[in-house]
């Protein structure tokens, strides 16, 4: 069930594409196998440089997929040439594709603002048949112990096979860690903005920016407040480190 890794900045990311990224789904289905899936671009990396705990997340889950195109062409520079970006909004609309003759059973967890449930409306409509058994939307803060119950028993009574987590990273991979054990469901994915993109509240980069690396200025165009900060601190300091590890100058690079 698993496959190679390449070390970016001491995280290992899956060498994998969209196409074997959604075999690799449906076969953990098939045999029952728990694990959680973290969808990791420049952002998720750099947040791991200076929080081990997040690290350590990353670096067990089931599948962490090259996100952005850096992933990508960092896994293409050490040599992995089939390695391709596995984009949360893409990986949702394959894996629902092939649910729709394989009958798996989807529940959304995250979302503001009614997202979820909006979410599942649009999904239900692109993929006539496809089985969204639940929707929840957490508040802005951990759970407490009646939120924890009430989902654990909402989820172990319609028995997912993936629960879609749309949080901000780190919050999703931290809350998949800590709850693939208490919930009765195979497979988890932190997805992100992926709610808000398939329902329609934001409007995603063309193709072209995706493909090129520039999603990220065309986020920071719509969401300037939210996301100056991160981008602005984050890829600086990728760039730079990311060109040490190529470089083997191991001062500045976390191994």
């Amino acid at each position: 069930m698993k496959c190679e890794r390449v070390n970016v900045l001491g995280v290992g990311l899956s060498v994998i594409n969209l196409r074997s990224a959604t075999r690799m789904i449906a076969n953990a289905i098939t045999q029952k196998a728990k694990g959680y899936i973290c969808v990791t671009g420049v952002h998720g990396v750099m947040e791991a440089q200076a929080d081990a705990g997040f690290r350590s997340i990353l670096n067990r889950a089931f599948l962490c997929t090259p996100d952005g195109m850096p992933m990508v062409w960092m896994g293409r520079l050490n040599g992995f040439s089939e390695m391709d970006r596995v984009y949360g909004p893409d990986l949702m609309l394959e894996v629902f594709a092939e649910s729709l003759c394989a009958g798996h059973r989807h529940f959304f967890y995250g979302g503001a603002n009614g997202a979820a449930a909006q979410l599942k409306d649009c999904m239900t409509r692109q993929f006539p048949g496809l089985q969204v058994v639940g929707v929840y939307e957490p508040p802005f803060r951990p759970l407490n112990a009646t939120e924890e119950t009430e989902l654990e028993a909402q989820i172990r009574a319609v028995r997912p096979d993936i629960l879609w987590v749309g949080l901000s990273t780190p919050k999703q991979e931290k809350f998949m860690a800590e709850h693939l054990a208490k919930l009765e469901v195979t497979i988890m994915i932190g997805v992100g903005a992926a709610f808000d993109f398939h329902s329609g509240r934001v409007k995603q980069a063309p193709r072209w920016m995706q493909r090129s690396g520039l999603e990220w200025f065309f986020r920071l165009c719509q969401e300037p407040r939210r996301l100056w900060r991160r981008y602005l601190r984050n890829n600086p300091r990728f760039a730079f480190k990311a060109a040490c590890q190529l470089l083997g100058i191991k001062k500045f690079v976390l191994e």
